[in-house]
């Protein structure tokens, strides 16, 4: 059994409850500083006086940081140690966010949310990775990581609507502010409750540098393309640009990976049945929920009329299913086992996606049955799916095999935007960020969120099949 000290691994939760709260704490900062923010955009920009493209760079700059760098300081974290690496970014997101308190411009902003994106890269994976190793027992492992996950969604849920409250009787630099003290509660956790890493567990191999900056490169550049597709359209040449150069930037990384002495991912490790399977339902999960809660909060307002108020509450089947089905999936994945758990929740996405796909124009309830089959899906598919990959992998590499997990989620949820919007641009005359549609749009639009549910409907089925046959009988 590995251990990660040199004392007995936690034989319950409670015995780890100071560790958990700090990694619990890691996650819950990641999900309410992507979510809170959104709803102050509109003030932040008429107080900084920045355009609309400055405010989709507050955003933009954050995700394509995180993304991009994951994968770094996955490697990284397995070379140096996973606490170090973790504290260190804790420390960066504390000064970082209290740098929000003297912002007076859009572009320092950015700046400030790109350093954000660089502290999210060097903690979220770290959270799993740590998690998986504090426990020897499968069955704690499995409880940790649906613990962390679900304190993080509480805080994507809540986030919007604790934004609009402190907004109501506050600066909007608050919003950015409350990452501190959340910040030093996860970094004395992490701190007291995880001894450093034994150097005897660490990869030792020198740093592949090339394919670190080539990796990066075809993330951020995966990661950019579908947000040009949204922005522009699929008839501009920049995000056909995008695409073609993370295709180049890719073909080079795996050419570099395969001939390096040391490469930065180990492409044997990652075409492991369990790792490749479990990133593949992860995959499906990850374009599935997002591609499906673009094109639903588009269509209560555009289709059905809903305002933005009556579109957001239209979406609570999904929050309420990811976070009422926490304590059921560690008892669930126990009586059908892994390998059933996963093609199981893979099965409730791709079913979800097919509600939508014939019965989501029908009415409400088509809708809300297809976001509570996602969410229950995606439930299930994000503990088991992080597992895997974590059992699939040498113990000195599950770093990398936490930061490979996020960034498969964070580029997929990006195809999913990017699938929606283009067939959007294609199918929909005119423009569609006007406060009514015509007639004529109205009933393209609704031929639009068809089409979009189907292909998303497909390449789910794609991906959760193939990870189904690859994780059969694996061990």
């Amino acid at each position: 059994m590995f251990v990660l000290t040199n004392t007995a691994p936690p034989r319950s939760l409670r015995e780890a409850w100071i560790a958990l709260t700090g990694l619990s704490a890691v996650f819950l900062v990641e999900m309410l500083d992507n979510s809170v923010l959104t709803v102050a955009l509109p003030t932040i920009g008429r107080e900084l006086h920045a355009s609309t493209l400055a405010l989709q760079w507050v955003t933009s700059a954050y995700v394509l940081v995180f993304g991009g760098l994951m994968l770094v300081f996955g490697a990284i974290a397995d070379r140096v140690g996973r606490r170090r690496v973790m504290l260190v970014g804790l420390a960066l997101l504390g000064i970082a966010s209290l740098a929000t308190a003297v912002v007076t411009s859009a572009e320092q902003l950015i700046a400030v949310r790109a350093l954000m994106g660089v502290a999210a890269a060097m903690t979220t994976p770290g959270s799993i990775a740590l998690a998986f190793r504090l426990f020897g027992d499968e069955g704690l492992r499995m409880r940790a990581i649906t613990l962390i996950s679900t304190v993080g969604l509480v805080g994507l849920a809540v986030g919007p609507v604790v934004g609009g409250f402190v907004l109501a009787v506050a600066p909007w630099q608050v919003l950015l502010l409350v990452n501190v003290p959340i910040a030093a509660l996860a970094f004395l956790g992490v701190r007291l409750g995880i001894a450093p890493d034994d150097p005897a567990d660490l990869h030792r191999v020198p740093l592949d540098v090339p394919g670190a900056l080539l990796g990066t490169a075809t993330i951020v550049l995966a990661l950019l393309a579908p947000t040009l597709f949204v922005e522009r359209g699929s008839g501009a040449w920049a995000p056909w640009v995008a695409t073609a150069a993370a295709v180049v930037a890719g073909t080079l990384f795996v050419v570099r990976e395969r001939t390096a002495r040391h490469p930065l991912l180990d492409l044997a490790l990652v075409a492991r049945p369990l790792v490749s399977g479990g990133l593949a339902h992860k995959a499906a999960a990850g374009l599935a929920v997002t591609g499906l809660g673009y094109v639903v909060t588009l269509q209560l307002q555009l289709e059905w009329g809903w305002s933005p108020g009556l579109a957001a509450l239209g979406m609570l089947p999904q929050v309420a299913v990811l976070l009422a089905a926490g304590p059921f999936v560690t008892p669930f994945v126990e009586r059908v086992g892994s390998d059933r758990a996963a093609w199981l929740g893979s099965a409730a996405i791709v079913a979800g996606l097919a509600v939508f796909t014939t019965a989501g124009r029908a009415g409400y309830p088509g809708v809300a049955l297809a976001l509570a089959l996602v969410a229950a899906g995606l439930r299930v598919v994000g503990v088991v799916a992080a597992l895997s990959v974590m059992r699939g992998l040498p113990q000195n590499r599950t770093s990398i095999g936490a930061a490979l997990v996020d960034t498969a989620d964070e580029v997929t949820s990006g195809v999913g935007i990017a699938v929606t919007g283009t067939v959007l641009a294609a199918l929909v005359t005119g423009s569609i960020a006007t406060p009514t549609l015509s007639p004529a749009q109205t009933a393209q639009f609704g031929h639009a969120a068809t089409v979009s549910g189907l292909v998303l409907t497909l390449a789910a089925a794609a991906l959760a099949g193939w990870a189904t046959v690859r994780t059969r009988n694996a061990v």
